[in-house]
């Protein structure tokens, strides 16, 4: 890779993309928009700042906006030919707006949580996404509780090769839906743009963690 000097982003929406794919008749993911971008000539030596973050057009809509980041300053060459273009995603037709910069609620990529980066988190250390345990992901299978050895039970829980994922589920870190945190299904991504609503959602989360912690203190059920 060679080595380049900093550049500016410039920042494009796409718009006319389904919110569900044609092919998997589900939510349309980022990785499908960075292979249909690839293999579009129009963005040809167009370089991505960021993974494409897809966004459902509002709770009613079958549509979705595309935010997509590119190394360009806002009204260098390579913005100025892909602002207007239009090109074909399935049956329809897709195009390229330049759009002001809208960086969203951030996701620590340290614990998963929402509302800062990774660089400003209080936590130590990083934390697997899935079980939480203080281990980076590719150790997993030396830390996590699910997956490493115990010799001294004849349990499922053996080492798993490495090459192999985790099998084991887990519930969100935030929503405590039967996903991964860094994943759309969880409806903190869904309302990536949307602070009001990530604030409200911590806030009935740590009410009910105060209550949860107040029961079992006081024996009681709330």
């Amino acid at each position: 890779m060679l080595a380049q000097l900093p550049q500016f982003k410039s920042y494009l929406k796409i718009v006319g993309i389904p919110f569900n794919s044609e092919k998997t008749n589900s939510h349309i993911l980022s990785n499908e928009i960075e292979n249909v971008l690839e293999n579009n000539h129009s963005f040809n030596n167009i370089v991505l700042a960021s993974k494409p973050c897809v966004i459902k057009v509002s709770s009613k809509s079958d549509m979705a906006i595309v935010w997509i980041n590119i190394w360009n300053i806002q009204n260098g060459p390579n913005t100025k030919k892909v602002i207007n273009c239009q090109f074909n995603i399935g049956s329809y037709i897709a195009i390229v707006y330049g759009a002001n910069i809208n960086l969203g609620v951030p996701q620590c990529k340290n614990y998963w949580k929402w509302g800062h980066t990774a660089g400003v988190c209080c936590i130590q250390g990083a934390k697997y996404i899935k079980c939480n345990g203080p281990h980076l992901t590719e150790h997993y299978h030396h830390f996590a509780w699910c997956c490493k050895a115990n010799n001294k039970i004849n349990s499922p829980r053996l080492e798993i090769k490495k090459s192999k994922p985790c099998p084991h589920s887990f519930k969100c870190l935030n929503c405590k839906g039967k996903y991964q945190a860094n994943l759309y299904d969880c409806p903190f991504w869904k309302h990536y743009f949307n602070k009001e609503w990530h604030a409200k959602e911590y806030t009935k989360i740590w009410d009910n963690q105060r209550n949860s912690t107040y029961s079992a203190v006081n024996g009681s059920v709330i």
